[in-house]
C-alpha cells in the first residue's frame, strides 16, 4: 500500500499540480512532507512495538495510513495536502520498522536474505503497477482517485494483520525517551524544512542560516543527550560495529542519489518530453518488473561474492546508471529507456536488499529493536533529503520553474541527474571499510580458508 500510494503519486506530480494552481517542482513539498513524517516519528516505533505488540501497532498504522489517505483524497490545495500527507507519514512510520523487526525476530540470521527477498516480491506490485495506475487515474479519472485506492487496500491489511501476524512483545520495556523525541525529531523537521524552502524568495540567506544552524544544534544536543541517557531514543552506540556503521551511513548517502530519481523522471517525461500520465507510467515499470523478476537471483549474488564486493561495485554502477539518464532526450529510442530503467531497477532492488539485510548481521536479538528503528530513520531521512535534493538541484538550473520551456526543463533535470549520478559514486566509498568476510552470517558467504 505504501509502494502503490507513493509509485502513483509521482506520475500524477504534474497534473495534480495543475490542479492545485502550483509549479510542478513546487509539488516536493507533497512528497518531501510523508517521508519527513516518516523520519519524525519511525524513531518510537520499535518502543511501541516492544511495549504494545507488533500485531496491534501494525494494525493500527494501517488504519491511520487509511485514514490519511481518505483525508488527503478530500483535499482542496497544497498546504492541506501536506498535512494530510503528514498524518499518512504517522501511519507509515509504524509499517516499514514493525514489519520488518517481525521479519528479524521471526527467522535466523542465516534465513534472513531469503525470507526478506520473499517478502518483497509481493512489496514490489506496488512499484510495478503504481505507475501505470497514476497514468490511467489523471488521464481518464480525477486525480483524488489516487489516495482513495488505499482504502480497501487498508481494510484487507487489518484483516490480514489480526488474523495472521505474529504478536512479538517485551516483558519489560524501558520509558520512552521524550526529551530525545523531542531534540531529534524537532532537529530533523527543521533541518528537512530548510531544505524544503533553500532556493525560495521568501526567505533570505541569513534566516535560511540561522534555521540550519538550529537544526543542526538541536542534533548534536539529540547526540549529548543520548550519550548520557539510560534508555536513548535511537542507541547511537550501535554505529560502533562495523557491519551496522557502513549499512546505515551507506545506505544514507547512497539514498539520497537514488531517491530523487523517481520525483524527476515523471517531470522529465511528462513536461520536458510531452508524454501523457499513461505513457509516462509505463515507463516507470521496467524498473518494478526488474526489481520482482530478478529477486530471488540475489541471494545466490551476496553469497558469491559477499557484500563488500556487491555494495562496492553496485553502488558505482547505480551511480553510472543515473548519470546516462541525462542522456535521455527528444531523440532518445524508446527501447533505450527501457533498457535502461530495467538495468537500474535491478541495481537498485540489490542494493536495497544488500544494506537491509547487512544491518541485523551483528546485533544481538536484543538490539534488533533498536537497529531496525536506527536503520529506518536514516532511511526515510535520506529520501526525503534526496528528492529535496533533486528538486534543488533541477531549479538551479532552470531559469524560471513557473514558466519554463521543455528545453530548459530537459536540461535542469539533466543537471540534476548528473549531480546525483557523481554523489551516487562518491557515497561508495562508505564500503571500502568493510572486510571481506562482513556480513556472512547473513549471507553464508563461503570465505576460502588458506591451506596450512
Amino acid at each position: 500500500m505504501e509502494s502503490l500510494d507513493t509509485t502513483i503519486l509521482n506520475t500524477a506530480v504534474p497534473t495534480i499540480a495543475q490542479a492545485l494552481n502550483v509549479a510542478p517542482l513546487s509539488m516536493k513539498a507533497v512528497l518531501s512532507s510523508y517521508t519527513l513524517s516518516l523520519a519524525v516519528f519511525i524513531p518510537i516505533s520499535g518502543w511501541m512495538a516492544d511495549r504494545f505488540g507488533t500485531r496491534r501497532v501494525f494494525g493500527s498504522a494501517i488504519a491511520l495510513f487509511t485514514l490519511g489517505s481518505f483525508l488527503c483524497g478530500i483535499s482542496s490545495n497544497i498546504h492541506l495536502l501536506v498535512a494530510c500527507r503528514i498524518l499518512q507519514g504517522c501511519g507509515g512510520a509504524m509499517m516499514l520498522p514493525v514489519g520488518r523487526l517481525t521479519m528479524v525476530r521471526t527467522f535466523a540470521k542465516s534465513e534472513l536474505i531469503r525470507a526478506m527477498t520473499f517478502v518483497a516480491i509481493p512489496g514490489l506490485i506496488g512499484p510495478m503497477l503504481g505507475p501505470i495506475a497514476g497514468g490511467l487515474i489523471v488521464g481518464y479519472f480525477h486525480w483524488r482517485l489516487i489516495f482513495f485506492v488505499n482504502i480497501p487496500i487498508g481494510l484487507l491489511g487489518l484483516l490480514l494483520v489480526y488474523s495472521h501476524l505474529p504478536d512479538y512483545r517485551e516483558a519489560h520495556t524501558p520509558p520512552l525517551d521524550v526529551v530525545g523525541l523531542i531534540l531529534f525529531g524537532s532537529g530533523v523537521a527543521l533541518l528537512s524544512y530548510v531544505l524544503e524552502v533553500f532556493g525560495e524568495h521568501t526567505l533570505g540567506g541569513w534566516e535560511i542560516g540561522s534555521l540550519l544552524a538550529i537544526s543542526v544544534v538541536l542534533l548534536i544536543g539529540y547526540g549529548l543527550h543520548s550519550a548520557r541517557t539510560t534508555f536513548p531514543l535511537l542507541r547511537l552506540t550501535l554505529f560502533r560495529l562495523r557491519t551496522f556503521r557502513a549499512a546505515v551511513c551507506g545506505s544514507y548517502f547512497t539514498r539520497i542519489g537514488i531517491g530523487g530519481i523517481p520525483f524527476l523522471f515523471p517531470l522529465l517525461y511528462q513536461v520536458g518530453l510531452g508524454f501523457t500520465p499513461i505513457q509516462s507510467g509505463l515507463l516507470m515499470m521496467p524498473q518494478a518488473i526488474a526489481a520482482m523478476s530478478l529477486k530471488m537471483a540475489m541471494p545466490a549474488i551476496l553469497s558469491r561474492f559477499g557484500y563488500r564486493s556487491v555494495l562496492i561495485v553496485n553502488t558505482v554502477m547505480l551511480g553510472v546508471l543515473i548519470l546516462l539518464f541525462a542522456t535521455i532526450g527528444a531523440s532518445t529510442p524508446i527501447w533505450l529507456v527501457v533498457l535502461q530503467v530495467f538495468t537500474f531497477g535491478f541495481f537498485t532492488s540489490l542494493q536495497y536488499t544488500s544494506m537491509n539485510t547487512l544491518v541485523y548481521a551483528d546485533v544481538t536479538e536484543e538490539e534488533t529493536s533498536k537497529a531496525s528503528t536506527i536503520s529506518s530513520t536514516m532511511q526515510q531521512m535520506s529520501i526525503s533529503f534526496g528528492v529535496a535534493a533533486a528538486s534543488l538541484c533541477a531549479a538551479f538550473f532552470i531559469p524560471d520553474r513557473f514558466h519554463s520551456t521543455a528545453p530548459q526543463m530537459i536540461h535542469g533535470i539533466h543537471q540534476a541527474f548528473l549531480v546525483l549520478g557523481a554523489m551516487t559514486i562518491v557515497s561508495a566509498s562508505v564500503f571500502v571499510g568493510l572486510k571481506s568476510d562482513d556480513g556472512s552470517a547473513v549471507s553464508q558467504q563461503k570465505i576460502a580458508v588458506p591451506a596450512a
